[in-house]
This record gives C-alpha cells, structure tokens and sequence, in this order.
C-alpha cells in the first residue's frame, strides 16, 4: 500500500497546503482591507470633525486671547462626545492647554500628529500605540486661528481604536471560521475523492502482484470491475489478462503432459534397443560409441520429459507427496554416494562434511527429497562444474534441518538471482537445460513446509550456495 499512500502524501502537499497558503493570503488580505477601511472611517470622520471646528474657531471667534481661551475651554467642557473621543486643545509649543478629558493640561503628547502639524501647520494624522498609555489610538492634528486667521495653536482629536480592533477581530474570527468550514468540507470530499481512488488502487495492486506470482485466472472483485470510470476499465482489462493467461497456461501445462507423454513411449524403445544393440559382441567400435551416444542423449532427454511432466503435474494439482517419518541423513548421503561417482569421473570432487551431529527424523516424501537433492547436485555440476570441487553439510538448528549444497565456479550474476527460481529461466549460462528444475525443487521444499535459498557465497571464493531449509 506503500504506493496508494503516496497518493495521499501528493495530494496533502501538492493541494492542500498550497489552498491553506492560499486562505492564509487570503485571510490576510481580509484583515488588511477590513483594517483599513475601519481606520480609514474614523480617519476621515475625526479630519471632517477637526476642519469643522476649526472653521468655526476662525470664523467666530474674536481675535482677543481671553475671548479665544475662553471658548476653547468652554468648547471643551461642553463637548458632547467625550464618552468616545477627547477633544484638545494646544498651544504653539505643544502644551495642551484644555482637554475635554480635563486632566491632561500641562502636559505634551508625544505622538508624530502634533510635531507634524506644528511643522507644517496642517492637519497630521497619527495611527498607533500611546506612548503614555500604550493604548491604541488615531490622534488629529491641525492648526487653529482666530477670527483674524494668526494661528494661536492645534487643535486634536484622540480616539481609542478598541472598538474597532474589536470589530476587526470579529470580522476576520468570522472569515477563518468560515475558511476553517471550506478547508474541512474540501479536505472531507478530497479524501472521499482519494479513498475511492486508493481502495480499488489498492486493490488492483495486490491482485496484479497474485497473478505476476502465479496465480493466474485471480479476478479483482467485482465492485471495482463494474466501475464506468477509468479504474473499473483497467479493473475489467486486467480480469481479461487474467482469464487468458489462466486459459494460456492451461493450454500450456496440457500441451507439455501429453507431448511429455507422447515422448516416453519412443524414448523407451530407443533406450531399450539400444541397450540391447550395446550387449551385442559383433558390433564394431565407431557402432558402439555411437550407440553409446544415443544412449546417453536418450538418458538427457528422458530426464527432461521427467521434468516436464512434474512441472505439469504441479500446475494442474496432480502433483502430490507420499509423507512418512524419514531419516534425511540417511536420503541424502544415499545421494551423495550415488552422485559421487558420477562427478568423479567428470573430474569433480564432491566434499561431504559428516558430523556427529543429532539429525531428527522429519516427516517427508524421501523420493522427493531425494530428487531435490540429486537436481541441485546436478546444477552444481553443470553450472559450477569448473571450480572442481562441489561441498556438502547437513545441520540440525532448533526446529529445522538444514541442507547445504556449494559450488565454487563463477556463482550467478547479481540481477539473475532473483529469477532463477522462475520456471523455464536459464539466465546467461550455456550450459543445456529446461529451467525448470528449480521451479520443482521449490515446489517441493515449500510443499514440505520449507524455505529453499539460494545465494552467491560471501567467502571471496566464488560459487553458489544453495540452503535447503526443512521444519522438523
């Protein structure tokens, strides 16, 4: 599944973190917006409020100082919006001189508003935190005249932007909830989306890796197969794949029975009549080797029709094993004694390491594990022939008997490892064969209960090893 969770992994980072980069941006910019048309607001309504009253100062008011400062106190005293903003009035050097707040005379603000208005005698805009206070705040600064238009000093505005901050916090907890809902029904319907993409993914998967492993005719069930999208397509695809292939191997397995069949019956008379042709004393000699010959190729050939019928037995179900209580050491040094000889004269020698070892009896088919036995000596003798030496050991471990049978020629190259298990696989070697041997010797070692290994050695001296292992 580690591919269908990929599909998973893809989506979480190719789609959804690139849409939740996009609501953050988008989330952002509600904020920004909604902030700056609150500010903007309060902005314009205390710039409209301050150019107001400073016409009202410059047009009405006399240009006598006790006339003026007893306006500005009395306009202060009787500001009728106290409860949200503070009305102040400052003199040229900063100083306020009256508050609608009536406690800040005396002091100086310090905020960029009155330093800006008072360099440019124009109305300045101050946004941020009080430096007295620390409270967030909008402050408005612009110049005041009397009636006679000299600029006696500033008038300001100071709002709190409490409220608003407020405002603005509910409207953006309102857009990331709502985006929060989005984000959830989209990553609710994109796993629904990817779950019915996964599952029969998934499914189709493990089916492809049963038929690629032999279990040809396996069909994919039949809720994916009757799909009208592209995955039910490829499910019905791959079910006609498997039925052919069911019905090819079929085809197959019986060709090779009955040519296998069909061939005992000559092979037989050839091997007989030969060896009847081979005990007549008048033959010459160039008749004899030749009769020698055929007899020989008889012999390869029969042994590969054997073959070839197990192979179709095990791929039809007629394959079986007649188990008993079996003494294994006993089968296999039966092998090796009738194996020997045979690689002697072949130049080989075969190193049987006997040990006093205890080797439990294991239910087992001793002719099957004997044919075991027999064909990977044979392998060893063909294919690692060359080394001149072919080494034996059998072992008793805990719960299992283990079989060791090794070559020292060229070993098998690393990529064809893996495959030569695999019925009618040769790989690169010249040497003849059917490459189906180890097909069977598996076959019957797994039917066993048992596990056959087979591996390049790792001693720097070349060859392959082959471990058989058997439960006891």
């Amino acid at each position: 599944m580690k591919r269908t969770s990929g599909i998973r992994h893809r989506w979480l980072i190719n789609n959804v973190s690139i849409m939740v980069l996009l609501v953050i941006a988008a989330v952002a910019a509600v904020a920004l917006a909604v902030s700056s048309m609150f500010y903007s607001t309060i902005r314009s309504g205390l710039e409209s409020k301050l150019k107001s009253t400073a016409d009202f100062f410059e047009n009405y008011v006399s240009a006598s100082e006790d006339d003026f400062y007893n306006s500005i106190y009395r306009f202060t005293q009787e500001f009728d919006e106290k409860n949200r903003l503070e009305l102040e009035f400052l003199d040229g050097s900063g100083e306020i001189l009256t508050s609608s707040f009536g406690l800040a005379a005396g002091t100086r603000p310090q905020t960029g508003d009155v330093k800006g208005a008072l360099e440019n005698m124009e109305i300045t805009v101050f946004t941020g935190r009080d430096p007295g206070t620390g409270e967030h705040i909008m402050a408005v600064s612009g110049p005041v005249a009397y009636s006679g238009g000299e600029v006696v000093g500033l008038m300001r505005y100071v709002t709190s932007l409490r409220l608003a901050d407020r405002q603005i916090l509910i409207v953006v907890g309102v857009s990331v909830a709502l985006v929060v809902v989005i984000l959830l029904l989209i990553w609710t319907t994109g796993m629904y989306f990817i779950h019915s993409i996964v599952t029969p993914v998934g499914e189709i998967t493990e089916t492809t890796k049963r038929i690629a492993a032999g279990g040809y005719g396996t069909q994919i069930q039949k809720k994916f197969a009757d799909g009208d999208d592209e995955i039910g397509e490829l499910a019905r695809a791959i079910n006609n794949l498997s039925l052919q292939i069911s019905q090819t191997e079929k085809m197959q397995s019986e060709f090779l029975s009955s040519v296998s069949h069909e061939l005992r019956t000559p092979l037989t008379a050839i091997s007989g009549w030969g060896e009847t042709l081979l005990g007549n004393e008048n033959v010459d000699p160039d008749t004899h080797r030749g009769i020698v010959t055929m007899l020989k190729e008889t012999k390869r050939l029969t042994s590969l029709v054997e073959e070839l019928l197990e192979f179709s037995r095990i791929q039809d179900g007629r394959f079986k094993l007649n188990v008993e209580e079996c003494d294994l050491r006993s089968v296999f040094e039966d092998t090796i004694f009738m194996y020997g000889s045979r690689l002697r004269q072949e130049g080989i020698e075969l190193d049987y390491e006997d040990s006093d070892e205890d080797i439990p009896e294991i239910s087992c088919d001793p002719e099957r594990m004997k044919q075991v036995f027999l064909n990977i000596l044979d392998n060893a003798a063909k294919y690692g022939g060359e080394g001149g030496r072919i080494f034996c050991a059998m072992h008793a471990d805990g719960e299992e008997v283990t079989v060791i049978i090794r070559d020292y020629g060229p070993g098998i190259p690393q990529d064809e490892l893996p495959l030569v298990k695999k019925k009618f696989y040769k790989g690169s070697s010249k040497a003849r064969g059917s490459g189906i041997g180890l097909a069977v010797c598996e076959e019957i070692v797994t039917m066993h209960g048992g596990v056959l290994d087979i591996a390049n050695a790792e001693d720097g001296e070349g060859g392959c090893v082959v471990t058989v292992h058997l439960p006891v």
